[in-house]
């Protein structure tokens, strides 16, 4: 009995000190006061710039009233319709884009390693300057491509933003033009992490440059192209600078994404109720995509 007595006094003495250590990270005296001090301001920022706007928005968002509001004004099904499109088309259209000419941008002449410094600059500017940019461009009277059409061929450029599908396609391409380097430059990476070996193996096998490209570069990276098509999906969701900064949700409101539509209701028609109630009518299509992006990580498939 007392061996036992002794044993758990043992048991207690031992794991109270570990229990503590793990709670106060082996930090004693000034230590943990001056950890305390580097912690608190993060965590104030946190509280205040993550916690405060993501917590305020759902009580804005939870209004029952807003979404019958939204679901009864005329504009929100055709903007539904526009976000789906424009991811569907924006985003695969982009990452296979980038698939292939990450395979070009592969090439070891030095003339290609200065054309993706070039290529890369739509991505390396600020964004709004190159939709500003690119809206300057498609301006049907003066703008740099019907200006173009006019001194080569004397024929008058289509009316870009004045109507409702060249609008939603300038949108597309705007968007397009200015992530697929970003992603590019990401397939880039993922190719030169390919062991050489297995190309290697491949041109011993007699194999072509496409078959090269099924059998042993695809299989390898379709992880990696996967999870990029979900975070592309997701940033694209929420994405305000390429619609609102080309068209801007024009001509008539027919070229509205969720976001946008959002941040119309929120400001231009002062209901900060209905703009929140349209960004989170969009969770149904993203808490899935969130969900699904974690489920791919966490097996550890993506290969770079």
């Amino acid at each position: 009995m007392g061996t036992t007595a002794a044993v758990s006094l043992n048991r207690t003495t031992t794991v109270r000190p570990a229990a503590s250590r793990w709670w106060a990270g082996g930090l004693n005296g000034s230590d943990k006061l001056w950890a305390t001090a580097f912690v608190l301001p993060y965590i104030a920022v946190f509280l205040l710039f993550v916690v405060y706007p993501v917590g305020y928005g759902i009580y804005l968002g939870s209004d029952p009233a807003s979404y019958t509001a939204l679901f009864n004004d005329p504009i929100y099904a055709e903007t539904v319709l526009n976000t789906l499109i424009f991811l569907a088309v924006g985003v695969n259209v982009k990452l296979f884009l980038a698939l292939l000419l990450s395979g070009f941008f592969m090439r070891p002449q030095r003339w290609v390693k200065w054309l993706l410094l070039v290529f890369i600059l739509p991505w390396a500017v600020p964004a709004i300057p190159t939709f500003i940019s690119y809206r300057w461009m498609l301006n049907s009277q003066w703008g740099l491509i019907n200006n173009i059409l006019w001194n080569l061929f004397q024929m008058d450029g289509p009316p870009w933003l004045d109507q409702p599908q060249l609008a939603m396609a300038s949108n597309i391409v705007a968007y397009i033009w200015k992530w697929l380097p970003f992603w590019t430059l990401i397939f880039l990476a993922g190719r030169m992490a390919v062991p050489k070996e297995l190309y290697e193996s491949a041109d011993i096998d007699g194999a072509t440059g496409i078959q090269r490209f099924v059998h042993v570069t695809f299989p390898i990276m379709s992880n990696l192209y996967v999870v990029c098509t979900l975070l592309s999906t997701i940033w694209t969701l929420g994405d305000y600078n390429s619609v609102h900064f080309v068209s801007g949700g024009g001509p008539a409101l027919q070229t509205h994404v969720l976001a946008t539509l959002g941040i119309r209701d929120a400001f231009e028609l002062s209901d900060p109720r209905m703009g929140m109630a349209a960004v989170i009518s969009a969770l149904p299509l993203l808490i899935p995509l969130v969900i699904f992006l974690m489920r791919k990580l966490s097996k550890g498939e993506v290969q770079l």
